[in-house]
């Protein structure tokens, strides 16, 4: 028999799949890759070490419907983890379908987050998945209605657990014993949960409300700034911003480098070709190199794949007082 389990990477999730392979169940672990949240090294690394395969799943622009239009509203910030998490399993049951596999396993602790994993949102999302008993949160299994699993003695309830709220000295314990040694703090993980974050795509969103998703990975890296009519210039922090900008890029983007002088990256995304001020852009990406302090600072400017197309400017670099990043 097969299970599928959604696996974070998180130490709950990787508890949740040893209690269940420990019943001679195979689990294949999925995990869902957005702009927001989604597989990284450590997660391969804690699929690797846990013995089971890893399923990388992109939901792409459907997502959106889900971040824009959540039935349930928003926690704190911009994240609809109720229709999240039901959505991402309605997903992971229709993997489920797909390699013949007979119920999914979550790391959910009841009580652990105040919206999404109390007993009502449990059951919300339940029932907004479709998938009504075939849902096993193996960490809070026996404070919960027995399952399908359960029920028909697929699993054995009573090798399940009793964890839960907050605290998580059960979790490290169970850890030791499977030894598992590898887990991060127990943070949020989704940047929609960030105050910062949901600000920043808030602002975005509300300029361009059809923006494909792919298009959102340019939120991530730099300082914002806003100019004419919705124009994004996002001017790199870092050589790490820098290379992500440069890489991100997309075709109708400028990029704007001060030439002679260490600096960042400038990315530039028009709105409208006809309302980009490029002087404008280039000065404040001087203003953050080190030059700064010249009267004339000479930048470069580009689509990305085309470097001999380029052309330079001479700006004066833009002066701290009226630059205010959002």
């Amino acid at each position: 028999m097969k299970a599928v389990s959604l696996l974070s990477g998180g130490l709950d999730s990787q508890i949740a799949i040893c209690l269940i392979k420990q019943q001679g169940i195979e689990v294949i672990a999925v995990n869902f890759k957005t702009p927001f949240f989604g597989a990284n090294e450590r997660t391969r690394r804690a699929a690797k070490d846990l013995g089971v395969e890893l399923h990388i799943i992109n939901p792409g622009q459907e997502y959106m419907e889900v971040l824009n239009n959540p039935v349930y509203g928003y926690g704190k910030n911009l994240n609809p983890c109720i229709d999240c998490h039901a959505f991402m399993l309605r997903k992971a049951g229709q993997f489920m379908r797909e390699i013949d596999a007979s119920f999914l396993i979550t790391g959910e602790v009841l009580g652990q987050r105040p919206m999404s994993q109390n007993k009502t949102s449990l059951n919300v999302v339940e029932k907004l998945s479709g998938l009504r008993g075939l849902i096993v949160r193996p960490l809070s299994a026996k404070l919960l209605s027995p399952t399908i699993p359960e029920n028909d003695g697929w699993i054995d309830r009573d090798k399940l657990l009793d964890i839960s709220g907050r605290g998580r000295t059960r979790q490290m314990d169970l850890a030791q014993d499977f030894g598992i040694t590898d887990y991060p703090s127990p943070a949020g993980g989704c940047l929609l949960t960030e105050p910062a974050f949901a600000r920043r795509l808030k602002i975005y969103l509300d300029m361009n409300p059809d923006v494909p998703i792919d298009h959102l990975e340019v939120l991530k890296a730099g300082r914002h700034f806003y100019l004419g009519e919705n124009n994004l210039l996002i001017v790199g922090r870092n050589q790490s911003d820098n290379e992500k900008l440069a890489e991100i890029a997309l075709p109708q983007d400028y990029l704007l480098r001060v030439i002679d002088h260490p600096g960042p990256t400038g990315l530039l995304r028009p709105a409208a070709e006809e309302d980009v001020n490029m002087n404008e852009a280039a000065s404040i990406v001087a203003r953050y190199s080190d030059a700064k302090t010249k009267d004339l600072a000479r930048v470069k400017v580009y689509h990305t794949g085309e470097e001999d197309s380029a052309y330079f400017l001479d700006v004066v670099p833009g002066i701290p007082e009226q630059i205010s990043p959002v």
